[in-house]
């Protein structure tokens, strides 16, 4: 009996710490899904304002809006869709040997190349745009694809370089020496042996960069502004004017490639990758 009555007070305080923890998880799971769910009432929303908890309308008009000839999001997606492919094939292009230089080779400095791609990342972006677009303008760079897609490399170039260095560092050299000892050359071991056990986290790194150059809006603005319309932009000027459905479904455009890519990455950028990430 007695053992009865203690168990029961400490059953009930142990019953009562999934309370604060309950609030906690419902607090988090309010701040991640509540802006989407906003964002989905906006995608769908014909008439809605204050003090109305709900839209008073749904339809789908602002979507025929946003897709008419007029309402420039098709442009705008096809050359966000573009600039991404082109800075994805420049990244990895100067990514690919740098990153396995980098895992194979004793370089002198290595941690300070790493740290050099970095610097892109750390400066605030509004000043180095505003003197990247007065050189682009002086050399015929500035409202162009070109100019955009070399804007996006600069900062796609991080998570090409540090992740193709962690994939290629992640390759047992065992591998490389048993195929050079068959008789197979230095190229014919990278491209039948390296390259295929590498390409994994060289495709999380393509999306890492794919998604970084569709969600830029800095660079696209100083750089592209208004000759290049990219979807970022168009977000900001619907925005901007109050045109939450526009920017709401624009904001959808932009969510839906990023969430599939991230799973995608997932799958494919494993922990023993992960672990060799500035090694």
């Amino acid at each position: 009996m007695t053992a009865l009555t203690h168990s029961a007070p400490s059953r009930l305080r142990f019953d009562l710490w999934w309370l604060p923890r309950g609030i906690l998880l419902g607090l988090l799971a309010f701040a991640i899904f509540g802006p989407l769910a906003n964002l989905l009432l906006w995608a769908v929303t014909e008439r809605w304002y204050f003090p109305h908890t709900l839209p008073l309308e749904y339809g789908f008009s602002f979507w025929a809006r946003v897709f008419s000839p007029r309402g420039n999001a098709m442009e705008s997606l096809t050359n966000s869709v573009i600039v991404a492919i082109l800075a994805v094939a420049v990244s990895l292009a100067l990514a690919i040997p740098a990153g396995y230089a980098l895992a194979r080779l004793k370089l002198p400095l290595r941690g300070l190349i790493l740290l050099v791609f970095m610097i892109p990342q750390a400066f605030p972006n509004l000043p180095v745009y505003v003197n990247v677009a007065r050189l682009f303008y002086e050399i015929g760079l500035n409202g162009t694809i070109a100019g955009v897609v070399l804007v996006h490399v600069t900062h796609g170039l991080v998570f090409a370089v540090w992740i193709a260095t962690a994939a290629f560092a992640a390759i047992d050299v065992e591998l490389e020496q048993a195929a050079r000892s068959i008789g197979a050359g230095p190229l014919q071991t990278f491209r039948d042996v390296t390259l295929p056990l590498a390409m994994p986290g060289l495709m999380a790194s393509a999306i890492f960069v794919f998604l970084e150059s569709l969600d830029e809006f800095t660079g696209s603005y100083f750089v592209g502004a208004p000759d290049v319309n990219m979807l970022p932009l168009l977000l900001y000027n619907a925005g901007a004017g109050g045109n939450y459905q526009v920017a709401s479904i624009t904001a959808l455009l932009l969510l839906i490639p990023s969430v599939g890519f991230m799973l995608v990455v997932e799958r494919f950028l494993k922990a023993d990758v992960l672990s060799r990430v500035g090694r």
